[in-house]
């Protein structure tokens, strides 16, 4: 797992568990001063959220063990049990892009769901896109 190093730069947690997708999308994200973070499992981003300052979370819906909903799920229902805890917003990406998950994200306001083999511009458009709504257009810190 790599960790942070300077707090005060977008964090973006990047859970896969394939390897070569971390290297890929850390070296787009690391140019544009962007931290990241990598999660291999479910549980192993969970357990980043719950440890450290995460501004986004890019979850992969195929985990093991937790899928990238289920990761949602959990953050979601740590929000509701801990008023003054807020999870990071979530992008989504999966294989399947049925209806019935596509209306379960859009439930667990999910920010953006896109499909694989992820298209990096679409990626780098929807974390614009968060950037702009949740941090109102700056640098979170």
């Amino acid at each position: 797992m790599v960790h942070p190093t300077n707090t005060t730069r977008l964090t973006v947690l990047l859970a896969n568990e394939q390897e070569g997708w971390h290297q890929t999308v850390r070296g787009l994200l690391q140019p544009q001063g962007v931290q990241t973070i990598s999660a291999h499992s479910g549980r192993e981003a969970l357990a980043v959220i719950e440890s450290q300052p995460v501004h986004l979370a890019v979850l992969d819906a195929q985990m093991p063990g937790l899928g990238g909903m289920q990761v949602v799920k959990i953050m979601r229902e740590m929000d509701k049990s801990t008023p003054a805890r807020k999870s990071p917003p979530a992008i989504l990406v999966a294989d399947d892009m049925s209806s019935a998950l596509l209306r379960e994200a859009l439930g667990m306001h999910v920010f953006s769901v896109l499909s694989k083999p992820v298209d990096f511009n679409l990626l780098l458009d929807a974390m614009a896109r968060v950037l702009k709504r949740h941090y109102e257009s700056r640098w979170p810190g």
